[in-house]
């Protein structure tokens, strides 16, 4: 009895890392911003996509999750040097800093969307 038991907690932590996904062709990168285990290798398994980060295209197309992006710096994710640069860019360090939760941020992204929605739709009748 007990021969198959472990002492290991149910919940296993990990180190996470938000960091770039190379994807893409041979010499035109694209790159996913990813929630991946630390030790994990660059383009291996991942936790979730954040956002995406095209650098060819002119000017260069950043899309981040906010509200994600800060769920995982709250929960401990250290964004590498790059990815800190771009969630700077789009405005989530800001969020991050500023203390607003995921909850907040989805929120006002959903206000925004209908606000454009409407103001869409203003413009065509």
């Amino acid at each position: 009895m007990g021969r198959f038991t472990t002492a290991y907690p149910k919940e296993i932590t990990v180190a996470v890392r938000l960091r770039l996904m190379r994807m893409g062709k041979k010499k035109q990168p694209t790159y996913r911003v990813v929630a991946a285990d630390a030790r994990s290798p660059r383009d291996g398994r991942f936790i979730e996509i954040v956002g995406t980060y095209a650098p060819r295209s002119e000017p260069s197309e950043i899309s981040i999750d906010s509200a994600r992006a800060v769920h995982w710096l709250r929960e401990g994710a250290q964004p590498s040097d790059r990815v800190k640069k771009l969630l700077e860019l789009t405005g989530a360090w800001e969020d991050f800093t500023s203390g607003k939760t995921p909850e907040v941020i989805a929120a006002a992204k959903t206000k925004a969307d209908e606000a454009a929605k409407v103001a869409a739709e203003g413009a065509s009748a």
